[in-house]
């Protein structure tokens, strides 16, 4: 066992490269202290984390047997079925494996490999690629351990630990599921009682998608839904959130009003979501600025951690700063005077350039007349008024 600060700690970010000393957990913003990215950034190995994360999502539902089993420790673990399938190809060309990090879990190889096949070159999951890095990072997005458990997240009251039990429980009941992959054919078998196909055979068609609503082929992997109905399908490229539009990793969804859901989206059309923490937002109070949601103690300065209640602040990048820090970091120089601009002081920018809006610091630099509101050329860092003065000055 590990505590959740060392799990990571020192690794390099993949992001920022040498810029970053190595992963360090801020001790409740879920991202790392020097430069900021998350974890999935990080050059971490997360296949156990993320068994044990989705064993315990799926722990208590209908689906633990399927998709997860139990351990000595009773925690269930999830079988997240990465698999090395060789298919035979044209004679005279050697046989060739591929290795998938993740690959549905059906019993005929070659629908699990067209299944893959069928999405986005860029989203198969093939080990090494892209593909696989995308569904680490859509693992960690669309299932925050901290919309699960009450452990992940930090410093929660009595009050809100049975807040959030109820939550989870109640979309474990209600919402959660994973994709079944079948052709439409064998799924009109089962819903016929496995008597006559239903005139499959006779031409009837399988379907429109209930994503895009463009025909389904037959003998094309098709995914189901149990909390939708069997009588709806989507092409596997197709089975995706309705707010984010990303493909439901490892085809695990969240079914609620007719609409599809990736767990943190399913959360965010329950509960606010604090934009400090990233955690849902169980207390009955807690403030709102700059279009997002905030715990109370969780509205600070992303630098410093200062608590900005009733203070000033600055937006960048979507995170408050305080002044502070602002100045310290992210404040532009007057190319004049060479200080900091405060934020809430005028300036003139002109390309990579920017001035205090005062005629101490907007002037011409050959002979020093205010240029604010007036016509005026810029030489690098030099200002003029006229083209008298730029000879003058840089000759």
């Amino acid at each position: 066992m590990t505590l959740g600060h060392e799990f990571g700690a020192g690794a390099a970010c993949l992001k920022c490269k040498d810029k970053c000393e190595g992963f360090e957990l801020h001790f409740w913003r879920k991202i790392c202290r020097n430069c900021k990215c998350g974890l999935t950034e990080h050059d971490v190995s997360m296949n156990s984390e993320e068994n044990k994360k989705v064993g315990k999502l799926f722990e208590d539902t209908k689906y633990t047997g399927l998709i997860a089993k139990l351990k000595t420790d009773g925690i269930p673990r999830y079988q997240a079925n990465m698999v090395t399938i060789t298919l035979p190809i044209p004679k005279d060309v050697p046989m060739k494996s591929v290795t998938y990090e993740w690959a549905p879990p059906v019993a005929n190889k070659y629908m699990a490999v067209r299944y893959i096949e069928l999405l986005p070159p860029e989203k198969r999951p093939v080990a090494g690629t892209e593909g696989a890095a995308y569904r680490r990072q859509q693992m960690a997005r669309q299932l925050p351990e901290h919309d699960q458990d009450p452990s992940k997240c930090h410093e929660l009251s009595p009050a809100e630990v049975k807040k959030m039990q109820q939550f989870v429980r109640k979309y474990k009941d209600e919402a959660l599921g994973v994709g079944d992959v079948m052709l439409p054919e064998e799924m009109a078998l089962v819903k016929a009682g496995g008597q006559g196909g239903a005139g499959v055979g006779a031409g009837v068609g399988a379907g429109s998608c209930h994503h895009c609503q463009q025909p389904m082929r037959m003998g094309e992997p098709a995914v189901y839904a149990e909390r939708a109905g069997y009588d709806k399908l989507w092409h596997p490229a197709c089975f995706v959130c309705c707010n984010c539009n990303e493909l439901l990793v490892d085809m695990i969804y969240f079914w609620k009003k007719g609409k599809m859901y990736c767990g943190r989206h399913y959360g965010d059309s329950e509960k606010p979501r604090c934009g400090g923490c990233d955690e849902l937002i169980f207390s009955n109070e807690y403030t709102q600025a700059e279009g997002q949601n905030w715990h109370l103690k969780h509205f600070c300065c992303f630098d410093c951690d200062c608590i900005l209640a009733g203070e000033t602040y600055v937006m960048e990048n979507d995170k408050p700063v305080c002044t502070t820090c602002y100045m310290k970091n992210y404040a532009v120089k007057c190319s004049a005077c060479q200080n900091a601009v405060e934020p809430e002081a005028q300036r003139v920018s002109y390309g990579e350039h920017h001035w205090h809006a005062e005629p101490q610091c907007f002037k011409c630099s050959g002979c020093s007349k205010c240029l604010i509101g007036q016509r005026f050329m810029a030489v690098q860092n030099f200002l003029f008024c006229s083209m008298e003065c730029k000879k003058k000055t840089m000759a």
